[in-house]
């Protein structure tokens, strides 16, 4: 593989504090070298090392690639009536969940296949190089395998969730569910390349027993842990979630204080998506306070037809500042580090030397401009794994 230098960077943003200034790392008149998919040096552009290409940063910022953390890309059809209908007053309150499953029960694998590739393209071309993929959208043993064997074709993070909610046909049946989830269901996640198990605790669909049975079993099983959780109501899964040391807490939009306080003492990431409030009308997540307690916060995009269209975390990382009140290093640094932190990674989100060759070069002199201009296509450049895409 061809070594590849990266110079002419108006501001290196490496997320790594003590790398550089201030809690970003920013290293100024910089420049790196990615080799063998990993960068391999970083330093002074005048000392810069030989390499076998170059590639000119043209003045603008670099920054590690975003690690989109919670993502539903495997689905069929949208839910664009929904969301009118949601502009125009009607509560959001997951039940389309539903539709999305019977459209993606009766899709075929390429089509799921054609809709993930689509996806995780646009992704990529906004400078996201990691990204996790649920699935969640069959709730059958066989359609939540093929869901996984699908999304593991694009990503080395994926996750079982089977307990998105209950089905139709086990409407009443919840007990019944939640074996088939723990049992059949489990096992075949776990040979289609399953690495994360995780569940909906949340009113309407999976309670905290349910919710704890399943992540036990889960966990059991060699699946790391995650939990939807506090998106409609402040309910037990923050709670529930570090009881039981899960990797993150997702969504975190009504948190009480004690919540807070038992993020801020764990190593459960607060995995914030503000994609869903928009989309939804809903409170966003106090950021704030997570942050001033000292929890650990991640952004990340909740892609899904319903509730967060999106693939953007550039997009994300601008509500983050406008409507979270995150400062723009804050922001920067959860869609980074924070998503990596999410899931249990040291080798992403951050331009270190080890570290995976993932950067985004922007069109613009600082990192500042993502929430500066919201909307504005600034990734100009990706690298994923030393090889620009």
């Amino acid at each position: 593989m061809r070594s590849m230098l990266v110079t002419n960077i108006g501001e290196l943003v490496t997320c790594v504090p003590g790398q550089g200034e201030g809690p970003l790392g920013i290293r100024r008149q910089a420049a790196l070298v990615v080799d063998d998919r990993k960068v391999a040096w970083i330093g002074r552009a005048a000392d810069a090392p030989p390499a076998d290409g170059r590639v000119d940063a043209g003045g603008g910022a670099v920054v590690p690639g975003f690690v989109d953390s919670h993502a539903h890309l495997v689905f069929a059809g949208d839910r664009a009536g929904e969301f009118a209908a949601r502009m125009a007053g009607e509560p959001y309150t997951g039940g389309g969940i539903r539709t999305t499953v019977g459209a993606t029960r009766a899709a075929g694998d390429e089509q799921l296949r054609t809709n993930v590739a689509r996806l995780r393209q646009e992704a990529l071309r906004q400078g996201t190089t990691t990204m996790e993929i649920k699935s969640g959208y069959g709730l059958t043993v066989a359609d939540e395998a093929r869901s996984l064997r699908i999304a593991r074709e694009f990503s080395a993070e994926t996750t079982f969730l089977g307990a998105h909610v209950v089905p139709a046909e086990y409407a009443g049946r919840t007990d019944d569910y939640v074996s088939l989830v723990c049992g059949p269901m489990l096992s075949a996640a776990r040979g289609a390349g399953a690495r994360w198990v995780d569940v909906f605790c949340e009113r309407g669909a999976f309670d905290a027993d349910h919710s704890r049975a399943i992540l036990t079993v889960g966990a059991a099983a060699g699946l790391g842990t995650r939990i939807h959780a506090n998106q409609l109501t402040a309910g037990p899964g923050v709670r529930l979630a570090v009881e039981l040391g899960a990797a993150s807490a997702d969504h975190c939009t009504h948190l009480t204080p004690e919540d807070i306080d038992a993020l801020a003492g764990s190593a459960t990431v607060a995995t914030l998506l503000p994609g869903a409030e928009f989309s939804t009308r809903s409170p966003y997540p106090p950021a704030r306070a997570l942050l001033d307690a000292g929890a650990t916060v991640a952004l990340a995009t909740d892609c899904n037809p319903g509730s967060s269209y999106t693939t953007s975390m550039p997009f994300c990382v601008a509500l983050a500042v406008r409507e979270m009140a995150m400062t723009p290093a804050e922001a920067l640094l959860a869609a980074t580090a924070g998503g990596a932190a999410a899931l249990r990674r040291d080798d992403v989100g951050q331009l270190r030397v080890g570290a995976r060759g993932d950067l985004a070069i922007l069109d613009a002199p600082s990192f500042l401009h993502l929430a500066y201009r919201p909307g504005v296509p600034l990734v100009s450049t990706v690298m994923l794994n030393g090889e620009l895409v």
